[in-house]
């Protein structure tokens, strides 16, 4: 992609009504355009990045046997109100239509997935059954804080699961948690799972995902010596600095941090409500187990942008990036450079090398500060020392390393797999 053909323009004031680190860089990098608070657009370099994770956590999904839905968002009124959450969820969005009838904005797929699968899978040998959907979200938050980390409008994924026993859902929760942590190392964070509760949706222990970052609204005890991790709501009477309870070989750290996905446990409670049964093997019916896998897209790219930015913009990991390259020409006016870096953007290209070009009209510290804020993992300079010399000088966005590669093969073998 040509730089001069995004319709977006880098800014470089920061955003006097945002607050959060990521909502400032989102903004002035033309990743995001805000429509009102708690809700954002996505623009074409935040939706390359948005996209890739949701690939990542689509191939995650798909590896552990889930099947990828589409779920209606506008909702009948009728199902929230059996379950009881038309009137228990503070968060749901209702509507009356022309019609008299009323309608709920999903903030989540219990009352909607339940009967789907309920018409589809009625023996024991259709079970388990996982399915997923990746799509918008809305939620009547009182507050929208945190830039796109908690909106009113917002990507999620959310999967659910439905088992013949407790035992089996345990099962599958083991290997739900490892493609979770998955999702996570492949999106260059690290997460630690822990215990919370159940909040609105189930009254049995949840367990959460979380990532350190000063940007995070809970706060959590973990032990570096093994995987124990908790939420202090959930805590107890443990604090900070006594042994871990599970190993016992280091004390607890206190930390701030940000969730990016849960699982809830959520029994029978929505089987139960909407009359969804399966035969067993002995030709009884029963209510399957059911279980609620969440993982916030919109979310995780906030944190990623807390997470990883430094003073002079973002830095993405190289696997969600907008970009692999950020090619910078620098001819002013030589047709040589203009030549040879149209040529290396082509060499790049052919070689399937995702690449931002900067061919705009400026002043070098104009684009450099702008390749900064963007935070593309690479910088690829083409300048008049390049015909001088035939080399390309190579910035590592995360590092600041500076390095000469010969060519276009160079940069695609050396540069951008270590």
């Amino acid at each position: 992609m040509k730089q001069s053909h995004l319709f977006t323009k880098t800014r470089r004031e920061v955003p006097s009504d945002e607050v959060a680190k990521n909502a400032q860089l989102l903004i002035r990098a033309g990743f995001v355009h805000k429509e009102m608070a708690g809700v954002y657009s996505m623009l074409p370099l935040g939706l390359r990045t948005l996209r890739k994770i949701e690939a990542i956590v689509r191939e995650e999904m798909d590896g552990i046997g889930a099947q990828e839905t589409r779920m209606a968002t506008l909702h009948p009124s009728e199902p929230w109100k059996m379950t009881g959450g038309w009137d228990g969820v503070d968060v749901l969005f209702k509507l009356q239509s022309r019609t008299e009838k009323e309608y709920a904005i999903g903030q989540s797929e219990e009352e909607i997935v339940t009967p789907i699968v309920g018409e589809y899978a009625r023996s024991y040998k259709e079970l388990p059954l996982m399915v997923y959907q990746i799509g918008q979200k809305y939620r009547d938050e009182l507050r929208a804080k945190s830039g796109i980390m908690r909106g009113r409008e917002f990507g999620m994924k959310d999967m659910y699961s439905f088992h013949t026993s407790q035992e089996d859902f345990d099962r599958f929760y083991a290997i739900a948690k490892e493609a979770y942590l998955r999702v996570y190392t492949r999106t260059g964070l690290v997460a630690k799972v822990t215990e919370a509760s159940g909040g609105s949706f189930s009254e049995k222990i949840s367990y959460e995902f979380m990532v350190l970052t000063d940007a995070g609204e809970d706060t959590i005890l973990y032990c570096s010596a093994c995987d124990y991790c908790t939420n202090v709501e959930v805590a107890g009477d443990l604090k900070e600095g006594e042994n871990c309870p599970k190993c016992g070989g280091s004390k607890l750290t206190k930390a701030v941090a940000s969730e990016v996905g849960n699982v809830f446990d959520l029994g029978q409670r929505y089987p139960k409500a909407l009359n969804y049964t399966y035969k067993a093997e002995d030709g009884s019916d029963y209510y399957p187990i059911m279980g609620c896998y969440g993982i916030g897209t919109t979310r995780l790219m906030g944190v990623a942008v807390e997470t990883f930015a430094d003073e002079k913009g973002m830095v993405w990991p190289k696997s969600i990036a907008p970009a692999q390259v950020h090619l910078i020409e620098l001819s002013g006016g030589d047709a040589a450079v203009k030549a040879k870096a149209d040529e290396l953007y082509a060499d790049l290209m052919k070689a399937g090398v995702e690449v931002l070009y900067d061919e705009r009209d400026m002043r070098a510290g104009e684009k450099f500060a702008d390749s900064d804020l963007i935070g593309i993992p690479l910088r690829v300079v083409v300048g008049k020392k390049t015909i001088e010399t035939g080399q390309f000088e190579c910035v590592r966005r995360q590092t600041g390393e500076s390095f000469l590669l010969p060519d276009a093969a160079a940069i695609t073998k050396d540069a951008l797999y270590v």
